[in-house]
């Protein structure tokens, strides 16, 4: 085996076994930690925690109404960055979180670049 495919596969491996909310580096979270810990997280009852990679000044808070509610809907992340960024989060997404299960999207602009996006339970 080449050291290229180690690399992929051992990556790839970690990638798997890792909860969503561990896949997003460099980030800030905007409405508290993500529960590293989701067995006393439900999001109906508190709502919850979103981390945005490689962040710089965008925000997102999901309601534990939205999650409530259940259908899909669309979010502007701009908060304090000089551009704009959208998440959709798919009526399946609720159903996760509503089942205490975290969930992770990718952002998308015309600006170029993307962000990786936890939502967990708080």
């Amino acid at each position: 085996m080449k050291r290229k495919e180690f690399i992929q596969k051992t990556v790839g491996t970690m990638l798997v076994a890792l909860p969503a909310y561990a896949l997003v580096g460099c980030s800030s979270s905007d409405n508290g930690p993500a529960d590293p810990d989701p067995s006393g997280a439900d999001c109906l009852a508190n709502g919850t925690g979103v981390t945005i990679g490689t962040n710089h000044g965008h925000t997102l808070a999901v309601s534990k109404e939205d999650v409530n509610v259940g259908v899909e809907k669309t979010y502007s992340i701009q908060g304090s960055s000089g551009h704009d960024h959208i998440v959709t989060l798919s009526a399946a997404s609720f159903t996760s979180l509503k089942n205490k299960t975290a969930i992770s999207v990718t952002s998308t602009n015309d600006a170029g670049h993307t962000h990786a996006v936890a939502v967990s339970c708080a």
